[in-house]
């Protein structure tokens, strides 16, 4: 990459070639996708890079800290919690701002992008889910429209990152993009100094933390309903956070009986998440399928030893450093529950192995691959 940030060095633009962010799905309620923004951007600006960077916020996030993007951030007036006007936006409007503030290069973190060619575009597609798994898809009359925009996102795109191989195999799969175009960078966990598991002591009477929102491909029901395969005397109490609002896993655990052992908590605080990490027996996460899973990183980096589906990219990100089930099969989940909660042993290996699979990501390299993913970009647009 020397020699592409030689010849950003003659380009005929500007010495600082300026990229406009696309932060019109960034409210401060949509979990993941949010983290990778705000933590790729914070270590972006450590990287102390060639480019400026233009924040495009959404009304909703122009009211939130910014502390943490490198640059200036500018209000849309465009609301990312209204579909139909952040859709417009999406397609629309990120590439007029673009043309507006003469920004040389559009980052859209959060899957979907501008459908326009006319300035050149990177898009962060995180997961291919509503063409694997329609059927997994919490809203059924979104999912045609979605495709349809990631189809024309990945069109228009100059170059695409992606987060994992899986995901990487199932863009070529479905929008047809060449390799050639596609960069696989990880995403990567945050340890938080606060977790203090010196606070946790093993007993068959544990707690599993399982924290993530209420989509129907997380599969939350899955651990609620082989909870009763697992006896009383051993059973653990299960903590399951993430949940805006009514919480539709309410109905489950009434349903079963099970109010003693499951706690729904809703959306936590970092303080409150922290205090979980610290007395969690393991974290829990039963998903059909994914694109990552940054809640096991961000476990193992506390020392959580984490449990989770047997899925491939899990495997991928997890190695040997997790107790994995089936998530289709509640006798599986449930013995791995046992497990977890009467083989202290088994579970301090977990941890050592989390540690080493941890450190293998970091944001810093996060940063510096998506860098290079601009500087390909920038490069392809002038045939260097």
């Amino acid at each position: 990459m020397a020699g592409l940030r030689a010849s950003l060095q003659l380009l005929p633009f500007r010495i600082m070639p300026k990229i406009l962010v696309d932060l019109l799905s960034y409210t401060g309620t949509k979990g993941g996708m949010e983290t990778y923004a705000r933590e790729l951007y914070r270590a972006i600006a450590a990287a102390n890079s060639e480019f400026e960077f233009v924040g495009l916020a959404s009304k909703e996030g122009f009211a939130l800290d910014q502390s943490w993007f490198p640059g200036t951030v500018i209000d849309s007036g465009i609301s990312g919690e209204n579909r139909f006007a952040w859709a417009f936006g999406e397609l629309f409007m990120v590439t007029r701002w673009a043309k507006k503030l003469s920004a040389d290069l559009i980052h859209s973190p959060a899957t979907l992008g501008t459908m326009s060619r006319a300035v050149p575009s990177v898009v962060t597609m995180h997961d291919m889910l509503y063409w694997s798994h329609p059927n997994l898809m919490s809203t059924g009359l979104y999912t045609g429209p979605v495709k349809w925009m990631e189809r024309r996102a990945a069109q228009a795109a100059t170059r695409i990152l992606t987060i994992s191989d899986v995901s990487r195999d199932e863009i070529v799969k479905f929008l047809r993009v060449s390799p050639d175009r596609l960069d696989v960078v990880p995403l990567s966990g945050t340890a938080s100094p606060s977790v203090d598991r010196s606070r946790f002591t093993s007993s068959a009477q544990g707690m599993l933390l399982a924290t993530g929102n209420r989509r129907p491909h997380k599969n939350w029901e899955g651990i609620i309903r082989a909870l009763p395969l697992v006896p009383e005397g051993i059973r653990p109490r299960v903590v399951i956070t993430g949940s805006h609002g009514d919480d539709p896993l309410r109905a489950v655990v009434t349903e079963l009986g099970l109010e003693k052992w499951i706690d729904l908590k809703g959306w936590v605080t970092a303080e409150d998440l922290e205090n979980l990490y610290s007395t969690a027996t393991a974290m829990v996460m039963p998903s059909f399928c994914d694109g990552f899973c940054l809640p096991a990183l961000e476990a193992m980096m506390a020392g959580v030893p984490v449990m989770l589906s047997d899925i491939p990219v899990y495997r991928e990100v997890s190695a040997d450093a997790a107790l994995y089930f089936t998530p289709t099969d509640s006798a599986s989940i449930a013995a791995a529950i046992s497990t977890a909660v009467t083989n202290p042993t088994f579970m301090a290996e977990l941890v050592e192995r989390g540690y080493t699979q941890a450190a293998k990501y970091s944001w810093k390299k996060t940063a510096a691959g998506t860098l290079d993913t601009f500087r390909a970009a920038l490069a392809a647009r002038t045939g260097s």
